[in-house]
């Protein structure tokens, strides 16, 4: 986990600095291989400053090795630690060297599924005051000055409290970094051009499913999750931006091969904690929320780069 830079060091990177900046906002390590890992290979190979921000240590998650079983909340309550050297190895497959945690390490807990008593917790993300969260976040957006954000929908694409607040938390935060008036202390104001949430097209997570049909007999997961399982999947018509990062599968696999708790690869397929078998795709799917599609994308023809239409400065382009 690298420091945060303070502040004034924002100057610096506008002017000097890598010409494209990506910022992603996750609830847990592990969140950004699974939905991103393509996507943050890619760009950081390209040379775009890519930083991901992780809102919790994902303290509350089930632990799939046995030999670790001692880590779980129920018990030594160590997860998140172990966590936190397992997101490291992550982000090192990626090439990402620029992650942090949302506060700092350890400032928000993980709030477990929704309607779980761990919910409550004071200290929970789920009960953290939406406004002084994206404080924190204004600080990590005026400093970097990134001209993409990669969020969840407001449904956090499952319905996980954690992914839910950090939906809220990342929008809040674009909206006060741009405003002038607003904590002058964080930074000097800066407008985000593009917001992205993530998304599956269903035609695609249903084709991925059927060619699991007929491997599954050969993989050690005993059956098959379904497309109600996978977060974020919307109609193909909502689809803005296909990032095909093909060329980063291994990356991405490696990547998620690092979250050893949370995630068993069998390439190109994996499983989480339930041992459901889902489809692992290197071509990752988005919808643009915020900012203006790239030039030269017209009619129902997806964009093919997150950057598309940003001027080096970071405004759309004209």
């Amino acid at each position: 986990m690298t420091d945060l830079p303070s502040p004034k060091h924002s100057a610096s990177l506008e002017q000097g600095g890598p010409p494209r900046r990506l910022l992603l906002v996750h609830a847990h390590p592990d969140d950004e291989s699974i939905n991103n890992g393509a996507t943050m290979a890619k760009y950081a190979a390209e040379g775009a400053q890519v930083t991901l921000v992780t809102c919790t240590l994902g303290e509350e998650g089930e632990v799939i090795p046995p030999e670790l079983a001692l880590l779980a909340p129920d018990r030594d309550d160590r997860l998140g630690e172990y966590r936190v050297r397992e997101l490291t190895a992550a982000m090192s497959e990626l090439g990402v060297t620029d992650h942090r945690f949302l506060g700092g390490a350890g400032r928000y807990r993980d709030s477990g599924m929704m309607g779980a008593p761990q919910n409550r917790r004071p200290h929970s993300f789920w009960q953290a005051d939406v406004d002084e969260a994206a404080a924190a976040l204004v600080e990590i957006i005026r400093e970097v000055r990134p001209q993409v954000l990669i969020t969840y929908d407001p449904d956090g694409g499952y319905g996980h409290p954690d992914h839910i607040q950090a939906h809220r938390v990342a929008m809040r935060a674009a909206d006060l970094a741009a405003e002038p008036a607003y904590r002058r202390d964080l930074g000097e104001p800066h407008t985000i051009a593009k917001i992205y949430w993530n998304r599956a097209p269903r035609s695609v997570v249903e084709e991925g499913f059927a060619r699991l049909k007929d491997a599954l007999a050969e993989l050690p997961f005993p059956a098959s999750a379904s497309v109600d399982d996978v977060p974020g999947v919307v109609d193909d018509d909502v689809i803005t931006t296909v990032i095909d990062g093909g060329g980063f599968a291994a990356a991405k696999a490696a990547a998620m091969r690092a979250h050893a708790t949370q995630i068993e690869v069998v390439e190109p397929w994996f499983a989480l904690s339930n041992r459901l078998a889902q489809p692992l795709s290197a071509v990752e799917y988005y919808e643009l929320v915020r900012g203006e599609r790239g030039d030269g994308v017209s009619g129902g023809s997806p964009e093919t780069d997150l950057f598309a239409g940003v001027t080096e400065a970071g405004k759309g382009a004209a």
